[in-house]
């Protein structure tokens, strides 16, 4: 059997991506609202999360748009929300306790909706392709294209939940209090409270590290 020589090889990959690029699926075609979604959960990595006792929740979900200054909000939605985070915690041996309390984290939690003006300038470059219509069609051979510039615009959405844990026990003598734990949550049907049980479930499942010692 012959061996292919690397120079006939690397002639042949460009063949050989364009074949499996045209028989292979896209990934992100038809994607369902859940798969679109996306859940990232930081932490300090020098925190002992065992450490800690009890918590306290903020008593509404702070509201961040563009369209609008900061608020905060308690919607039912938001109501709900905050009773999912609660019930991770406490199901992971933290103590609610009122933020008069000293309790040794907090916990806020944001909304954040903006919405986005987009400018593409157009037209795009097509016409140097191969297979355009060359100017010589026209009978004008040695011509190239022109067009003044043209822009469009779109909106676009994004939505965003995030979920932050606060040491209140170690607080700095500065001042400064420090985050040790932050879920961020992106996509579809984000920000809908159908999706909440599910979502707060699987950041919490992210970070088996939060537990309070028993």
């Amino acid at each position: 059997m012959k061996k292919l020589s690397f120079i006939t090889i690397l002639g042949l990959l460009p063949a050989i991506v364009l074949l499996m690029s045209g028989c292979g699926k896209n990934a992100l075609n038809n994607l369902t609202e859940e798969e679109s979604r996306i859940y990232i959960t930081n932490r300090d990595s020098t925190a002992d999360f065992s450490s800690f006792k009890t918590f306290s929740i903020v008593d509404s979900v702070a509201v961040i748009e563009n369209d609008q200054g900061p608020h905060r909000e308690l919607t039912s939605g938001d109501a709900q929300l905050l009773q999912l985070v609660q019930d991770q915690m406490k199901a992971r041996g933290y103590v609610l306790v009122s933020k008069d309390q000293q309790p040794d984290l907090g916990i806020n939690v944001t909304r954040v909706s903006n919405n986005y003006l987009n400018v593409v300038q157009y037209p795009y470059d097509w016409w140097n392709f191969p297979g355009y219509w060359d100017p010589g069609y026209w009978g004008y051979g040695g011509y190239d294209y022109y067009f003044p510039p043209m822009f469009g615009y779109y909106q676009t959405q994004e939505d965003i939940l995030t979920i932050d844990l606060i040491d209140l026990k170690n607080a700095q003598k500065d001042q400064q209090l420090e985050g040790i734990w932050n879920a961020t949550l992106k996509g579809e049907g984000v920000l809908n409270s159908a999706n909440y049980p599910g979502e707060i479930k699987a950041v919490f499942d992210q970070s088996p590290y939060l537990q309070s010692e028993k």
